[in-house]
């Protein structure tokens, strides 16, 4: 069962989002017949004094808040429940496990029927403030046929954790913990653990991928053995500084904690890196420049760059084995492709 609280409070953000999106494609599509019209006198903005690089304060704003640069985020994610509940049709409903003692800290795996296989363990975005693992369930198909068990926690969203992300990185930290400890109950491989993830799941991956095993958890320093972040966040002091901030509670403490460029020594996992060219200038810098830190420091890294996709768009080739992400993955993984 999925929790019931969690499932009101993420529909009733969803449609405050969504409903901000339907409005900006109901504007782009009056657009012809707008042009048809007199033109009214254009009003030049000011440009305010730069906040970050050499963006003001609105430039920022935007360069974090996707639905300026995607317009069919409603389409979407409807996309992404349908077609997750359309796998659950022919795969079964996942096994449900807690990893922790909240109503929260649950985790679906969708289970190949090959013995001790490997495990991808996928962390849904949302901005930190929706989503639920169940809208998330689309490429578990990939997975399952070519022989590998899917793994998708749900996690507090900020805003239940009075803005904090620190709540959030603990629990996704300790689904994989659990993974590793349990992974022998549904036929999983300890030993052959990897993590993927988009948006701010892309952050929560990066923050998986750079944790201290050992030290924090008692593990292997190499418990994840691979990882993809999809259009993530790796350095969070241009996100303070934007209009994120007015739902994240940031501090010097969360900013430096939870930005895994500054955390690459801990990262021993070969790492793809993952944005499409419709998004954001600010997302698609983040990437460049933590691909770019993990190569600086010799670590293996592959950079993939989706022509074509927006922000929402690109994580659906991870569904395709012959997609983007879902053939890269694959052979991460060393699986086969179907």
């Amino acid at each position: 069962m999925y929790p019931k609280e969690a499932t009101v409070r993420t529909q009733f953000a969803r449609r405050d989002f969504l409903g901000a999106g339907a409005a900006l494609v109901g504007v782009g599509a009056a657009g012809p017949l707008l042009g048809q019209q007199p033109p009214a006198t254009a009003v030049e903005r000011v440009k305010g004094p730069p906040v970050w690089l050499d963006m003001d304060q609105a430039e920022l704003d935007a360069a974090y808040d996707q639905i300026k640069y995607a317009p069919n985020l409603p389409q979407i994610t409807k996309r992404y429940a349908s077609n997750s509940e359309a796998a659950r049709s022919r795969l079964g409903a996942p096994r449900r496990f807690a990893y922790g003692p909240t109503a929260i800290e649950g985790l679906d795996v969708y289970a190949t029927k090959r013995p001790n296989a490997p495990i991808n363990v996928f962390i849904h975005g949302g901005a930190w403030r929706v989503g639920l693992a169940k809208d998330y369930a689309f490429p578990a198909e990939l997975f399952v046929y070519a022989g590998a068990h899917l793994v998708v926690p749900d996690f507090v969203l900020v805003q239940d954790a009075g803005g904090s992300l620190m709540p959030m990185a603990d629990q996704v930290r300790r689904a994989v913990a659990w993974v590793h400890r349990n992974a022998q109950s549904f036929g999983g491989d300890p030993n052959r653990i990897y993590v993927s993830g988009h948006s701010s799941g892309g952050h929560l991956a990066g923050v998986v991928l750079t944790t201290d095993w050992r030290k924090e958890f008692n593990l292997p320093a190499d418990t994840v053995k691979g990882g993809l972040c999809c259009s993530g966040l790796f350095d969070l002091k241009a996100v303070r500084l934007s209009a994120r901030s007015a739902y994240v509670k940031f501090t010097d403490e969360i900013e430096q904690a939870l930005s895994s460029q500054r955390h690459l020594n801990s990262l021993n996992a070969p790492l793809i890196v993952a944005y499409g060219t419709l998004e954001t200038p600010e997302f698609q810098r983040q990437s460049r420049d933590f691909a770019a830190a993990v190569k600086a420091t010799g670590k293996p890294v592959q950079v993939l760059v989706g022509e074509g996709y927006n922000h929402f768009e690109i994580i659906e080739t991870l569904a395709n084995p012959y997609g983007l992400l879902g053939r890269a993955v694959l052979e991460q993984m060393k699986l086969t492709q179907v």
